[in-house]
């Protein structure tokens, strides 16, 4: 029956000749490991795609929107952490592997007469394969995309005369970042790439198929073998160790997400991929009219002198170890392209934001008002739990299953003497107000905060009532817009500056208006602690 089936297919289709061609074809006697790498790069763009379909089926294509369902994948989606971490870890291993088979095809001459056509659309996917990683940058939507794009956009608007059109392409005309930019770098990474790379790796193929494998000289007068199964084998394994690499990546190495983009944020370090930071150190030996040299010139000359290697070399192919010009070029390609790698790592100032700190579960706590966590830690101050036991039966009421109902001056004297022989209230008048508004009225979140707050936090939001911060300043939505808000404080202010400003505002802040605090090194501690910890 499988026989006959097969036989109608290839009747009807010719799938069964094509695939013996394919599997049978002549290859040289000495084809073997070194040219495993076209079929695992190949491999590399079937995962991509694979793992790019699996979270568009989650992800939402507009700014905001973009951050919060990636987020939802990677927190709450069942093993999307492992999709994007297979994604994400894969685009920079399918550079590594296409940059690489590039670099053995130069090393082995393979793009001689009458190959240069197979070579030339090997440097168009290159090019494409850069491309998957730029526009794909842009799309977490957290700072370090959003600032990573801006460097983008302000490079590629130095190209002369093509700079402005390039800018309104980008749809960042006038250099800001928004849902039009978001949109064409969606549509590009999503639409138009993936379609341009299967027509180029078609022909890719096609011409490799029509000239065959590259041969070595000594392979003259040596019979042929078939690419199946010896080489099939190899290029097996070679895919296999690579997708084990990549797993392991995928599952043991977190992949960042820091802060929702915050265009406002301009404390915040733009760094771009791994594979790009050689040439965003290259700019940096570039300054003011020579900056367009770094930026364009070079890299321009580059692409072209990739395009013209099989028309800058026209000699006879020679055995790699007799290649002494090309391997000297390779050479110190590896050794520029290391060390402004490497000096561009040394020389970048540490982030601020976690990388992180999109990952991070805000908790209850975090998300209440200072005077809600405050009241907290008056209700334990006053050890109110000794009676009104949270969550459980006690002598008292529970008081998180049902707020009270009675008045507030009802509520006062009781907190000043809640039973014969209790002690009297540690609490100031303003404090017991405060706490008597929290037992009357909360949300959910501000119960869950109740159970499980740490006390630092809570004796962090005391500290903060205590000295009237929400006078001047606005946190979690409470509070007065005088000085700036304090939401996200972590994300562009270290810890020592923080206590710095709150010890002299003047030199940290010149002009400011806040005066100086001379606080205890606990409550300096509580507090800052608790203003770096509340999210944006």
């Amino acid at each position: 029956m499988l026989r006959r089936v097969l036989d109608w297919l290839e009747s009807r289709t010719g799938v069964e000749t094509a695939v013996k061609h394919f599997l049978y074809e002549d290859i040289p006697a000495s084809a073997g490991w070194h040219q495993v790498l076209g079929s695992v790069a190949l491999f590399a763009f079937m995962t991509q795609a694979f793992t790019g379909v699996l979270l568009a089926f989650n992800y939402a294509p507009t700014p905001g929107d973009a951050y919060n369902s990636l987020r939802y994948i990677v927190t709450e989606l069942t093993a999307g952490r492992i999709i994007r971490g297979l994604h994400h870890w894969g685009a920079s291993l399918m550079i590594i592997v296409v940059v690489l088979h590039m670099t053995q095809v130069f090393l082995w001459g393979a793009y001689k007469k009458p190959r240069e056509t197979t070579w030339m659309v090997g440097v168009v996917l290159l090019l494409v394969t850069l491309a998957y990683g730029l526009t794909g940058y842009l799309l977490p939507w957290d700072n370090r995309a959003y600032w990573g794009t801006v460097v983008t956009t302000q490079i590629a608007s130095q190209a002369p005369g093509a700079g402005p059109y390039l800018l309104r392409l980008l749809g960042s005309d006038g250099g800001s970042i928004g849902v039009v930019t978001f949109a064409r770098f969606y549509a590009a990474h999503v639409l138009l790439l993936p379609p341009l790379t299967m027509l180029l790796v078609g022909i890719h193929l096609y011409l490799i198929r029509r000239h065959g494998v590259t041969p070595t000289p000594q392979d003259e007068g040596i019979p042929k073998k078939k690419f199946y199964p010896e080489q099939v084998f190899k290029d097996t394994v070679a895919t296999f160790v690579w997708f084990a690499v990549l797993a392991v990546m995928a599952v043991a190495v977190q992949v960042p997400l820091g802060r929702i983009a915050d265009p406002t944020d301009i404390s915040f370090i733009p760094r771009p991929e791994w594979y790009f930071l050689f040439l965003f150190q290259l700019l940096k030996l570039f300054e003011g009219p020579l900056e367009i040299v770094g930026s364009v010139v070079l890299p321009t000359l580059a692409i072209l002198t990739l395009f013209l290697v099989p028309f800058l070399d026209r000699g006879q192919v020679l055995r790699v170890r007799n290649r002494t010009g090309a391997i000297a070029l390779v050479a110190l390609g590896v050794i520029g392209w290391s060390g402004l790698t490497a000096r561009a790592v040394a020389t970048t100032p540490p982030s601020t934001e976690s990388p992180n700190a999109g990952l991070a579960e805000i908790e209850p706590w975090q998300q209440i008002p200072p005077d809600q966590l405050a009241a907290i830690g008056y209700f334990r101050k006053d050890n109110c739990g000794n009676c009104h036991i949270l969550d459980k039966s006690g002598p008292g009421p529970d008081l998180t299953k049902t707020p009270s109902h009675r008045p507030d001056d009802w509520l006062m004297q009781h907190f000043r003497q809640p039973a014969r022989n209790a002690p009297a209230t540690q609490l100031s008048g303003a404090e017991l107000k405060t706490l008597a508004a929290f037992v009357t009225k909360r949300d959910d979140k501000a119960v869950e905060a109740w159970i499980s707050a740490p006390q630092a936090g809570v004796e962090g939001a005391m500290v903060y009532e205590a000295n009237h911060c929400g006078m001047c300043h606005q946190l979690n939505g409470v509070g007065q817009k005088v000085g700036p808000p304090l939401n996200g404080l972590a994300d562009h202010r270290a810890r020592d500056w923080v206590e710095g400003h709150f010890a002299d505002p003047q030199k940290f802040t010149p002009g400011s208006t806040m005066p100086p605090y001379k606080l205890s090194s606990h409550d300096l501690d509580r507090l800052t602690s608790y203003l770096l910890e509340i999210p944006k």
